[in-house]
């Protein structure tokens, strides 16, 4: 029987997003910038080479955890989850076990990837019941929205005061106007202590 995703919030997220992939993809560049012939080969090896070193987590992690511990909240006998998360990457499926190992590692729950070697994920949300999507790549987002998807970029690194927040809370802060995350950071400031 198909899983019943109508009433679960399902959160697609791009693994940059979830986990800190800046060393591999700073790697990745100044192995194209050399040959770009051989960059995809040898990001390849790279990242089999680590496949089992666990990534740190990315801005997007605290936000996953948070989201999945709303499943523990399920009523006796529910069997379909209040919230689905499903990691959504450029990478290739093999260079993606770094990724899926660090899921595990992390005791994450998320059973469903997709890993499209470089193609973009747009593509691939209505077949996995994306009803948001989450990545640091504001080209990618928009790509996203263009597709008349709901998408959000995040900040790559998270605001110093984000150590303070206390674990497992869920605070969404919506900028259309670019008040709260201007440079004026007064009204950030208050949305932080509030």
């Amino acid at each position: 029987m198909a899983l019943d995703l109508s009433k679960t919030l399902v959160v697609g997220i791009s693994a940059t997003a979830l986990f800190d992939m800046s060393e591999s993809d700073q790697i990745f560049r100044e192995i194209f910038d050399t040959d770009r012939d051989t960059a995809i080969d040898r990001y390849r090896e790279y990242m089999l080479a680590h496949e089992n070193e666990p990534l740190t987590p990315g801005t997007g992690f605290p936000l996953v955890k948070a989201l999945l511990a709303l499943n523990t909240h399920l009523e006796i006998g529910e069997k379909n989850p209040l919230v689905e998360v499903v990691v959504m990457s450029r990478n290739s499926p093999d260079t993606g076990l770094r990724v899926l190992n660090t899921i595990r590692h992390m005791k994450l729950d998320i059973t469903r990837s997709a890993f499209t070697a470089g193609e973009s994920v747009a593509d691939y949300l209505d077949a996995f019941d994306v009803d948001l999507f989450l990545t640091t790549n504001v080209s990618d987002a928009q790509q996203v929205i263009d597709s008349r998807q709901c998408a959000a970029a995040i900040v790559k690194l998270p605001p110093k005061e984000a150590a303070q927040l206390p674990e497992g809370q869920v605070r969404i802060a919506f900028d259309g106007d670019a008040v709260l995350f201007s440079d004026a950071g007064r009204d950030r400031e208050h949305f932080v202590k509030n």
